[in-house]
């Protein structure tokens, strides 16, 4: 077991912590699947309007990479299919059927799942779509079942307000845990690596077999699993590794367990404009509607809802369905007004990354009600290392940026791009004074790279 203490990162304290609890939701009257969130998936439709499905039929599979199966989370009749632009697939709205048949997969017992092969658990992933849940490096896609990852890193942690805790999540899924580290030790010839917390307790995350356990302690983003990547196992130049979250290796081990898709998961409501007694864990049918999952559940005025974090979490309507990769919505408010001079003022209330205002001194461990807000227009960039104060890996962000923007590719992987994901550079989104899209351009640096094949 190794331990590790990161010391760059900022911790993001925010209002609206969800109690440890978990409530069930009502079964929605409909759900709905968002082809937009698996990346790199040109979907190729396999029902129409009107078809009758059941949980795991076949719902699209991808133009570019055909042994990839996405498939339906709950039974009932394809209701709508929405489309935009450029008639680019949006949603594909399921009308409920809770007496509808589930498909079968090949069911296993947990001593069973110790003697498979390979070819036989991504036969499975395959068919059920849950090959999704696991991410290749570089370029953070979704794997490739003839890829030799060199390593696999099981993310058992959050650093990120409201994130789903794991050992929430655990509770009375234990055995399926286990069995998920199982299938992925046969997945590389290499190390199944375990991040977690350094306050983790449950047994069976920190005496889970099959896997090297390891424990990360510091700010964000310490729970990143490039983060850890970087500590255990670095890439070098034709590496592969796999990436999974813990969460969903949980719905891996059910799925190899019962021999169905999982028809529930569990994720946080939270943040600032959550009512407080709504402010917990649920579990929700994958896919359900969330307007009906979570009922009068703002407090009033126009709020904004994440799928995710506050920090990479897309927008999303409450008159839409639960992501498939969701674990957890976070809602802000919705802020317009400007502030005259706001950067003259003291800022007694203010967040503050930096020391500019007296709120860092006076309140450095106050949680924040934060917004929509930027607080200023995107301004021409600088250098001031700002950057490098909330980045814990060794890259030098300031000229990797430039390196990107000048469409140099080489370069940019010089600079280590390859052993990044975007989400890694949330926090330099969020500090910089230029108001610069670091995100969006890793982002599109990564897509350049992959789409010239400097890495190959």
């Amino acid at each position: 077991m190794g331990s590790f203490k990161i010391k760059k990162g900022l911790d993001l304290r925010l209002a609206g912590a969800p109690a440890m609890d978990i409530s069930e939701t009502l079964f929605p009257a409909k759900a709905a699947v968002y082809p937009s969130e698996f990346p790199g998936i040109k979907p190729r439709m396999q029902v129409k309007i009107g078809d009758l499905v059941k949980r795991g039929s076949l719902l699209f599979t991808c133009k570019k990479r055909a042994e990839l199966r996405f498939c339906a989370p709950v039974a009932g009749k394809i209701a709508e299919i929405n489309l935009g632009e450029r008639r680019s697939i949006q949603e594909i709205v399921i009308e409920t059927d809770p007496k509808n048949p589930t498909v079968k997969f090949a069911k296993y017992t947990a001593a069973a799942i110790r003697d498979l092969s390979r070819d036989q658990i991504l036969d499975q992933l395959l068919e059920s779509g849950f090959l999704s849940f696991i991410r290749q490096r570089p370029f953070s896609k979704i794997a490739e079942s003839g890829a030799r990852p060199k390593s696999i890193f099981v993310n058992g942690m959050n650093t990120i307000p409201f994130q789903i805790d794991i050992e929430v999540v655990l509770r009375g899924k234990e055995e399926a845990f286990q069995a998920g580290l199982n299938i992925l030790a046969h997945l590389t010839d290499g190390k199944v690596h375990l991040a977690l917390p350094e306050t983790a307790t449950s047994p069976a995350l920190i005496k889970a077999e099959n896997a090297e356990v390891h424990t990360f302690t510091g700010p964000h983003p310490a729970g990143n699993s490039s983060v850890h990547i970087a500590k255990l196992d670095p890439i070098r130049q034709g590496d592969v590794v796999w990436t999974v979250d813990a969460r969903e290796l949980i719905l891996i081990g059910e799925l190899f367990l019962s021999g169905e898709l999982p028809p529930q998961q569990t994720i946080s409501f939270a943040g600032p404009g959550v009512k407080p007694k709504m402010r917990k864990h649920y579990r929700i049918i994958r896919g359900g509607w969330l307007e009906s999952a979570f009922p009068a559940g703002l407090i009033d005025g126009e709020k904004r809802l994440l799928n995710g974090d506050i920090l990479m979490g897309d927008k999303i309507l409450l008159q839409s369905g639960l992501r498939f990769f969701g674990s957890g919505i976070t809602v802000i408010s919705e802020e317009r007004k400007r502030e005259f001079l706001g950067w003259l003022k003291p800022g007694l209330n203010v967040f503050s990354s930096s020391r500019l205002f007296l709120s860092r001194w006076l309140r450095p461990h106050a949680e924040w009600d934060l917004t929509t807000a930027d607080h200023g227009g995107q301004r021409a960039m600088f250098a001031t290392g700002v950057y490098d104060r909330v980045m814990p890996l060794n890259i030098m962000v300031d000229f990797l940026i430039r390196a990107v923007l000048a469409h140099d590719t080489e370069e940019a992987v010089k600079l280590g791009i390859l052993e990044t994901e975007p989400a890694d550079f949330a926090l330099c989104s969020f500090v910089c004074p230029s108001r610069t899209d670091v995100v969006g351009i890793i982002r599109q640096g990564l897509k350049e790279i992959e789409e010239e094949g400097v890495y190959e």
